[in-house]
């Protein structure tokens, strides 16, 4: 073979090992940061374009793709949108997924691994891939009562099914028309997006879970009560100190006994039993207590009810949390949900429920059943442990103790005829020349039927006044429903 031919014959060579190594790394090597680049119209159409199974709540609907009749194939609806829209959360062409939608996209959308013999059937059929449904805890009546119950004022409730961790409600508010961000005509959808983040209010933020948390204020006491009956000392009968102001130690500061600056006695003599200063919500009492039980007490109580962990329900919670390092000052004004001390409204529902659970924490759980279109069963809702901050008896104590702020004490206005309820009202200061967050967090039972739950009211005010009646609405829908 002559020398130009060889030459010839070697371009050619060349040609074909790039063209080989070009074409395996697109199809192999980049094919994932390919299709997840915003330029790739193919990979956003073949998304769209297939059909996602619905978000169920009691049988019916919340989210559901219906055909478009447009390039994208199929277009996401929400029904009833604004009151399930913080769990839902969008589904948009034009800034992609939040809440469920982006938990469980995999499992939506039909591409998750459990899916997998379900796609294999659709293809030997020949019949079109569709996504799995999702169904919720969520209990339609709760979740109605509570959004009800709030009236567009900011703020969240958060119900659960204490024996298992289900969540019945989860509404934060304002909340928003995720329709809106669904539709595909993409002018009126960045408009939309602009209006939301622009609102001072917030109204894309899931208060129950996320945001920038909540001081808890009084509710607060109930993680304190519950250190002091662990420690051993303590009984719901023990006296404890309750003076109408309280010197802090180690410095100038003087705490008041009361929310608005009360500087009664807790009882005779300046002292009160535990339930009694749980009852009055006495300020002076539970501080001394903490600084009593010590930081390491309450952290290791507080992160046992879940303060500290990160959930994921599938939704990502953020952590509640105490100070650290704390002086006895801080450590008394952490007592009372004040200081650095910050909460999601899960994480105190989460407390409550401890209570009505025999000491035990459920792991709070959103779905209840993944299945798919033919209505085989993919996963079920499986109860889990998440920790036991106290004994039965002494979770028996602070029932005890609950009911009597209800039957007789800061949470009357939560009392449901013939139901066993037990609560604690809150009142959160968080600001300077600002209304202080109301609170409420309880549960209630009859027979069979038990609920846990909390309740926040930005700027509400006193919570036995603000966020209690909404909590006798709530367990109301769920006990007599």
């Amino acid at each position: 073979m002559n020398k130009p031919l060889r030459h010839v014959w070697l371009v050619i060579g060349v040609l074909f090992v790039l063209l080989f190594t070009s074409t395996t790394y697109f199809q192999v090597i980049a094919q994932g940061q390919l299709n997840a680049h915003g330029q790739n119209d193919r990979t956003l159409y073949n998304a769209y374009g297939r059909h996602r199974g619905p978000i169920v709540v009691d049988g019916h609907p919340i989210a559901s793709s219906q055909t478009s009749g447009d390039t994208y194939g199929y277009l996401r609806s929400y029904d009833p949108g604004a009151m399930y829209a913080p769990v839902t959360g969008y589904y948009s062409v034009v800034y992609g997924f939040t809440g469920i939608e982006r938990s469980l996209n995999d499992t939506l959308s039909g591409e998750a691994d459990a899916l997998f013999y379900h796609r294999i059937s659709d293809i030997l059929s020949g019949r079109q891939g569709q996504g799995a449904t999702v169904e919720l805890t969520l209990d339609s009546a709760a979740q109605e009562a509570a959004w009800d119950a709030l009236d567009g004022r900011r703020g969240s409730v958060v119900a659960l099914d204490p024996d298992t961790g289900a969540v019945l409600a989860m509404v934060s508010a304002p909340s928003y028309d995720p329709d809106q961000l669904a539709s595909h005509d993409t002018s009126a959808v960045s408009s939309a997006w602009s209006a939301l983040n622009e609102d001072p209010e917030r109204p894309l933020t899931n208060r129950a879970i996320g945001g920038d948390l909540y001081p808890p204020g009084s509710v607060f006491k109930l993680v304190v009560a519950s250190a002091a009956l662990e420690s051993g000392q303590y009984t719901a009968d023990s006296e404890i100190p309750g003076p109408g102001s309280w010197q802090l130690p180690h410095s100038s500061a003087v705490m008041n006994n009361h929310a608005g600056g009360g500087t009664e006695p807790c009882g005779p003599e300046d002292v009160s039993t535990l339930a009694e200063a749980l009852r009055q919500s006495c300020n002076t009492s539970f501080a001394q207590l903490g600084v009593g039980l010590g930081e390491d007490a309450l952290r290791e109580t507080a992160e046992d009810f879940g303060f500290g962990q990160r959930l994921e329900i599938p939704l990502s919670v953020t952590p509640s949390r105490i100070g650290e390092d704390l002086e006895d000052s801080q450590l008394a004004t952490t007592s009372i949900g004040q200081y650095e001390t910050r909460v999601t409204p899960l994480q105190m529902a989460m407390v409550a429920g401890a209570f009505a659970n025999d000491g035990v924490v459920m792991e709070p759980q959103l779905v209840q059943a993944v299945r798919t279109n033919d209505l085989s069963t993919v996963s079920e809702l499986s109860p889990k442990e998440l920790g036991q901050p106290l004994s039965a008896a002494n979770a028996a104590q602070m029932r005890q103790m609950m009911v009597g702020v209800v039957d007789d004490g800061t949470g009357t206005a939560a009392a449901i005829d013939g139901v066993e309820v037990g609560g604690k009202t809150g009142t959160a200061e968080w600001g300077s020349d600002r209304a202080a967050h109301s609170w409420y967090v309880g549960y209630a039972q009859q027979d069979d039927r038990r609920i846990a739950l909390a309740v926040v009211v930005e700027e509400g005010g006193y919570g036995s006044q603000t966020a209690a009646p909404i909590a006798k609405d709530v367990m109301e829908a769920v006990i007599q429903g």
